[in-house]
């Protein structure tokens, strides 16, 4: 499972280090894409299937479902790990999320988030109202 929070800064070439903890069950492989809330979602090949399964499913007839197709699946790209742990983010994604040089990588279950180290504190400390979320989950059956 993909869990825990790490800062890592990006090179001049747009390169990332993928932690150690996060590299076994992501792959050497994996799909980058736009992801919400401001950052990019990372899935292991596996969870990206599964994911274009359920886009799959979605009704072309339905503009919501096709814009929300399109978002996705026009901004991904298979990234690789190279021999020093890193993986290169094309430069249109970076823009996406505004990555520059600081940059956490999150964990969060079946895929990663990657942030701008200042937009993720901003977000996390002041969006963030667990309290309220745990109360809206119960309709979630959590």
């Amino acid at each position: 499972m993909l869990i825990g929070e790490f800062e890592h800064s990006l090179d001049a070439k747009g390169r990332l280090i993928m932690p150690a903890k996060l590299r076994e069950d992501i792959g050497e492989r994996f799909v980058v894409t736009k992801g919400l809330d401001g950052c990019l979602f990372a899935f292991s090949l596996t969870e990206w299937t599964n994911f274009e399964e359920k886009l799959k499913t979605l009704p072309l007839s339905n503009k919501n479902s096709r814009e929300f197709t399109r978002f996705f699946l026009s901004g991904a790209t298979e990234c690789e790990i190279d021999k020093q742990g890193r993986f290169l983010i094309p430069n249109n994604l970076r823009q996406v999320a505004n990555l520059e040089k600081e940059v956490i990588i999150i964990g969060v279950g079946t895929r990663i988030e990657i942030w701008n180290k200042d937009k993720w504190k901003s977000y996390s400390n002041d969006s963030i109202s667990v309290e309220d979320i745990a109360e809206n989950m119960t309709m979630l059956g959590i």
